[in-house]
């Protein structure tokens, strides 16, 4: 009998619940790599586990070890910095992981490897692969990201962002010479990436959407109802809202009184929650579904000022049929056609004018969520997604044939 391949994930958060944007793509590569080869799954928690998590896991895991971060993550981090590192490498430090995967190396060897995020990157040596069996999915270019938190930031911030982005850059810039294959969630990172470090080992890999879950409603939703979903602890998230509540809602509730907005997501922060002092303004914290608050609205907003990559939040929308209304950055990472599958809006007044618009005219709801499910479901299902992941882990080698059986069970150590 032929032996399943040996392949290492690692992964800098723990990649279930899919509740967020980076264990939505985590958690799907995984189910991916456990379709064609026996994974083991070296990953950080930063925040207690939800119940089922271990479960679910070892159902799709040969063995797997989560290590918590804990509090002195944050003194790692500025050593890190200290040491001419980057802060989110020893975030994402833990020396209790790496010696795991030290020794799962000594009891086989691995047949490829993929990791998930940069962060991760520094836990290669210890397991031991072939650069020509090296997949680094960066997902977005967390370089550029710094780079726009510097561009709105003053004082100490800046400096600081500007310090870590010049950092995580030249990681970036390392990766051509330690992996066989670099893979970006849109063409317009990859292009991104290509930019600044010129290489022939980066491809666009994109996010899919589950659209057998994120099925479209009955009904319209409740009039002059907009949702915004997203989790409420990450900061362009929290700048995007606090924008939209200060420049845009109050127009809207002046033209519109009956209007409401409703914040969906997880550890909202002081700041977002003073937001639902605003009239018309709900903020829910986290809730066990998003998908009755987005049949619940009439219209999803997006006025994110920074965004990296693809926003699952849109693709979600879309999928349920949800007219979305977005900023500019918040589309870049998809090849959506404006006024076709999505609306756009770039200042205050354009929001104002064109969430009103959507509020009082049904058939234009209904013509943008229709063309918006349509696109998703040409564009964003999940294993069509996944086919270019697939021929960059054929190029490795590493899900040929091998001559030996294997074992199924989840280890913990």
């Amino acid at each position: 009998m032929t032996r399943r391949p040996n392949i290492l994930f690692l992964a800098h958060r723990v990649p279930y619940p899919p509740n967020r944007g980076d264990r939505i793509r985590s958690f799907h590569l995984l189910k991916f790599l456990a379709d064609r080869g026996d994974v083991s799954l070296a990953t950080l928690a930063d925040e207690p586990l939800e119940a089922g998590t271990h479960e679910v896991l070892a159902g799709l895991c040969r063995r797997m070890a989560i290590e918590p971060l804990g509090k002195s993550r944050w003194l790692r981090a500025a050593l890190s910095l200290a040491r001419g590192n980057s802060a989110t490498e020893g975030l994402f430090h833990s020396p209790r992981l790496r010696q795991t995967i030290l020794s799962w190396r000594q009891q086989a060897r691995f047949d490829a490897v993929v990791v998930f995020c940069s962060s991760m990157v520094q836990y290669l040596d210890a397991a031991d692969v072939p650069v020509s069996r090296t997949i680094v999915d960066l997902c977005d270019v967390d370089s550029q990201k710094f780079l726009d938190y510097a561009a709105h930031a003053r004082g100490l911030k800046k400096r600081l962002y500007a310090l870590e982005a010049a950092r995580l850059r030249r990681l970036e810039c390392s990766l051509p010479g330690r992996a066989g294959a670099i893979t970006l969630v849109s063409e317009a990172e990859a292009e991104l990436f290509r930019g600044f470090c010129p290489n022939r080992v980066t491809h666009a890999v994109t996010n899919g959407v589950d659209l057998d879950y994120y099925l479209p409603p009955r009904g319209d939703g409740r009039s002059g109802r907009c949702v915004f979903v997203g989790a409420m602890d990450y900061q362009p998230n929290i700048d995007g809202m606090i924008w939209f509540c200060r420049n845009v809602w109050p127009h809207v509730r002046a033209a519109r009184p009956d209007a409401s907005l409703v914040i969906v997501g997880r550890a909202p922060t002081p700041s977002v929650r003073s937001l639902g002092e605003l009239p018309g303004v709900e903020v829910t914290g986290p809730v066990p579904d998003i998908r009755p608050y987005l049949a619940d609205a009439q219209v999803a907003v997006v006025p994110l000022l920074i965004a990296r990559g693809v926003q699952n939040k849109v693709l979600e929308a879309m999928a349920m049929a949800r007219p979305v209304l977005a900023s500019p950055q918040a589309l870049e990472g998809l090849n959506v056609t404006r006024c076709q599958h999505v609306l756009c809006a770039s200042d205050s007044a354009d929001w104002v004018s064109r969430l009103c618009r959507l509020f009082d005219d049904k058939s234009e709801r209904l013509r943008v969520g229709a063309a918006g499910r349509q696109y998703v479901e040409q564009e964003h299902g999940w294993e069509p997604c996944l086919l270019a992941f697939e021929s960059l882990l054929d190029r490795t080698g590493a899900v040929a044939s091998y001559s030996h059986t294997t074992t199924g069970a989840c280890e913990s150590p």
